[in-house]
C-alpha cells in the first residue's frame, strides 16, 4: 500500500484591516486551525500572511475566506 505525500504549497496573501499587533495572533490562530495548513506567519508591518498548506486539502480561496471570517480582507499577493 502506498501513501500519497501531500503537496505543500507556499501562498502569500496581502491583508487589509490590521489595526494592532493582536490582529496577528487572531489571524494566525484562525488560519492555523484549518486542516491542511502546516504553517502560518503574519507580518504586521507589511500586512502579509505567509501560509504553507497542502493544496489538495485547502485552496487559496478557502484560506482567503478564513481570513475574512476572522474579520480581515485578504487577496493573493502580487509578489
Amino acid at each position: 500500500m502506498s501513501a500519497i505525500a501531500p503537496t505543500i504549497t507556499h501562498t502569500s496573501l496581502r491583508a487589509e484591516g490590521f489595526s494592532c499587533p493582536s490582529c496577528v495572533a487572531k489571524i494566525e490562530k484562525q488560519v492555523g486551525r484549518v486542516h491542511g495548513v502546516t504553517a502560518v506567519t503574519v507580518k504586521f508591518a507589511s500586512a502579509r500572511i505567509e501560509i504553507e498548506h497542502d493544496a489538495s486539502t485547502v485552496s487559496v480561496e478557502e484560506l482567503i475566506a478564513v481570513v475574512a471570517k476572522a474579520g480581515y480582507s485578504a487577496r493573493v499577493a502580487a509578489f
